[in-house]
């Protein structure tokens, strides 16, 4: 059984995570893999990651005295076929410091297909200096489903609060619940041209047109400033799993373009190669 990886571990890269699942994949594609240069070596890891699910998760601290907390959060999520196991919510994609009162954290988390969402088990671990916590609500979005669900809370997570628990499982609000056309994934490949000052490091975006006139969201190649100082080099190749609204068979059009700003914005792209996955990753 073959387990590529080829992506971080590490609070600081990517989605942020520290633990990942991984599935294996055919031992034809990692001798072909190996033969080959770095660059196919790199979507042993785009292979991955287009046999997870992507959730964005959505976190609310109370607005009460004392409600923020410190200690480290771990969540786990149950679906019809499989759990998540324990994942620690460390890199908050809007706050360096998370989990403060009022305030709204936002992480994502990757899995391998768990089904339907059915539950979450949320809590801490009780150490630093203010552990007490009081959660408002739970939001989780799955594309890949087509579901964004609230798991509502409105209670302490705290020893000496309410029942003294640290952890609950909560149980989604079905009225609360929004559902939408699932997304699928594409493989994007960018290829950067090679001319004098051709790199970018500014926020790359992408949109999709499909024949019936449908069109996705404007989507960002990158998680963070860090993805974009490493990727869009002088005569590169990049390739991204993204998950967009599903425009069909036919991509009459793309639109691409960055967000400029920085000191090196100006980029020169040479193309772009666009893969729309079926469910058995082809």
């Amino acid at each position: 059984y073959y387990f590529p990886c080829q992506r971080w571990l590490a609070v600081e890269e990517d989605d942020g995570q520290i633990v990942r699942e991984l599935v294996p994949v055919d031992e034809a594609f990692v001798k072909k893999g190996s033969e080959n240069d770095g660059q196919s070596l790199a979507t042993l890891g785009l292979e991955q990651k287009d046999k997870s699910t992507t959730y964005t998760v959505k976190v609310k601290t109370g607005d009460k005295k004392n409600a923020g907390t410190d200690a480290n959060v771990f969540l786990t999520l149950y679906g019809t076929n499989d759990d998540t196991g324990i994942v620690s919510l460390k890199a908050s994609k809007i706050n360096k410091n998370k989990f403060e009162r009022g305030k709204v954290d936002e992480f994502t988390v990757e899995s391998v297909d768990i089904g339907d969402l059915k539950k979450i088990k949320i809590g801490h671990d009780n150490k630093g200096n203010s552990t007490g916590w009081f959660l408002e609500w739970v939001e989780i979005d799955a594309p890949s489903l087509g579901q964004c669900l609230k798991f509502p809370c409105g209670r302490w997570l705290d020893k000496s609060e309410d029942d003294g628990a640290i952890e609950r499982i909560i149980f989604p609000a079905k009225l609360q619940t929004r559902e939408y056309i699932p997304f699928v994934p594409y493989e994007i490949t960018v290829y950067t041209s090679d001319v004098f000052g051709a790199g970018t490091d500014a926020d790359v975006f992408i949109v999709l047109y499909g024949s019936d006139g449908t069109c996705t969201r404007q989507k960002s190649l990158c998680l963070n400033k860090r993805e974009q100082r490493m990727y869009f080099e002088r005569n590169s190749v990049n390739q991204f799993i993204v998950e967009l609204e599903d425009v069909g068979d036919m991509i009459e059009k793309i639109r691409i373009g960055h967000k400029g700003g920085g000191l090196n914005s100006g980029w020169h792209l040479d193309r772009v190669a666009i893969r729309r996955l079926l469910p058995d990753g082809k």
